[in-house]
């Protein structure tokens, strides 16, 4: 299982690296520029992500729905962002990913208590 591990986590920059050349032999200087641009949405990202959780958290606990959502969605966003600032073309196809994949909020459900109809009074 170790070595399993750490085949994953030494893989994983070698394939990052190899495929990074690649474009770069084929597409030049472009690379470089593509991961400038991805690393700066990724900061920008965390950063929007940062400011907006309270919010968030706010506006949720306001609804009566679990914060536990309301983390979820940020933690999603800010493993995104990080993903999208570590160089390579993996991690940036992997935030896209985690960014597409919804994070619906479950609405708590309604009171079984009332009945609705109508109604007259009879003596």
């Amino acid at each position: 299982m170790q070595l399993f591990i750490l085949i994953i986590l030494l893989g994983f920059p070698i394939l990052e690296l190899f495929i990074l050349i690649k474009l770069g032999e084929l597409f030049g200087w472009w690379v470089g520029f593509y991961l400038l641009c991805s690393a700066a949405i990724g900061w920008t990202l965390i950063q929007e992500e940062r400011l907006a959780v309270f919010g968030r958290l706010f506006q949720i606990t306001q609804s009566g729905q679990s914060p536990i959502w309301a983390l979820l969605s940020s933690a999603k966003r800010l493993l995104a962002g990080v993903l999208l600032i570590l160089p390579g073309v993996i991690s940036d196809v992997l935030a896209l990913i985690i960014l597409i994949i919804p994070c619906k909020s479950r609405t708590p459900p309604a009171p079984d208590d009332v009945i609705e109809g109508e109604w007259r009074r009879e003596e």
